[in-house]
């Protein structure tokens, strides 16, 4: 399986012509062992105490929050919303606030950046900041993204999220359980699906009618906010969508960084 190129599988049946769906949709073999340690590791994550999801509302993302109410897990949901996300995903993240809330098992809860050091921050380096350098850029990670993760994740045993080791290569040893932030945090880091391949993903979404975003759809198979995630095309790296103007091969905006050994993130 490769880590840093996006490959399509033939399309699937039963999917409109150019979706998603009919792209991707193909389990790899092993799939139904692979969903099971998936379902495990999500009981295990409820089980560690208080835990959250952390949805971008990708398709991942979606997988999870679907398998979380099948299974009934006491496992809150969270998202960040930047300020700067695409009308699609605001769509899509509305009709998940109307069907979480028929879900008392796992409330979802919207967290949004501090408005005033938003503000400060325009009016200090302009509405394209994040294009003059990659320090502004990553600042405004951190005020949009960071800084709204560390509230969502205060008093948590543990978070789950959707990382992938096909995302990228800086992904490619995602552990399913990661440690890291016990010592620091007091937290375990759940990612119940680091062994999937992107059609097993979609495959499932398939299979249970699962709502995406449309903008995967649309040749984006990791969506952040607007300005800085394009479409890929054939060939290109997972990620390469993300923040397109920068020569960085890990495309991370800092949610998934471990800190150096003996620094504090």
């Amino acid at each position: 399986m490769t880590h840093s190129r996006f490959a399509a599988p033939s399309p699937a049946p039963h999917s409109p012509a150019g979706s998603a769906l009919a792209r991707y949709a193909r389990a790899e073999p092993g799939f139904e062992a692979r969903l099971a340690a998936t379902q495990a590791l999500l009981r295990q994550a409820a089980d560690s105490g208080p835990a959250v999801q952390a949805s971008s509302l990708g398709a991942e993302d979606m997988v999870l929050t679907d398998l979380i109410n099948r299974l009934r897990l006491p496992i809150g949901i969270f998202v960040l919303d930047t300020g700067l996300l695409h009308p699609q995903t605001l769509a899509l993240l509305q009709r998940l606030s109307e069907q979480q809330a028929a879900q008392a098992h796992a409330p979802l809860t919207i967290y949004r950046p501090r408005q005033e050091a938003v503000v400060a921050f325009v009016a200090r380096e302009g509405d394209e900041a994040m294009r003059r350098s990659v320090a502004l850029r990553k600042a405004c990670c951190a005020l949009r993204k960071l800084e709204p993760l560390e509230r969502a994740l205060h008093g948590q045993a543990a978070w789950v999220t959707g990382l992938r080791r096909e995302q990228s290569e800086a992904r490619s040893e995602v552990p399913p359980i990661d440690t890291s932030e016990r010592a620091r945090h007091g937290r375990l880091k759940f990612n119940p699906l680091a062994d999937w391949s992107w059609g097993d993903v979609w495959h499932y979404i398939r299979r249970h009618g699962v709502a995406y975003n449309p903008l995967h759809d649309q040749h984006m198979p990791s969506i952040g906010c607007a300005p800085c995630t394009r479409a890929i095309t054939a060939g290109e790296p997972f990620r390469a969508g993300r923040w397109w103007w920068e020569d960085d091969a890990a495309k991370e905006c800092g949610l998934h960084v471990k800190p150096p050994i003996g620094e504090h993130p």
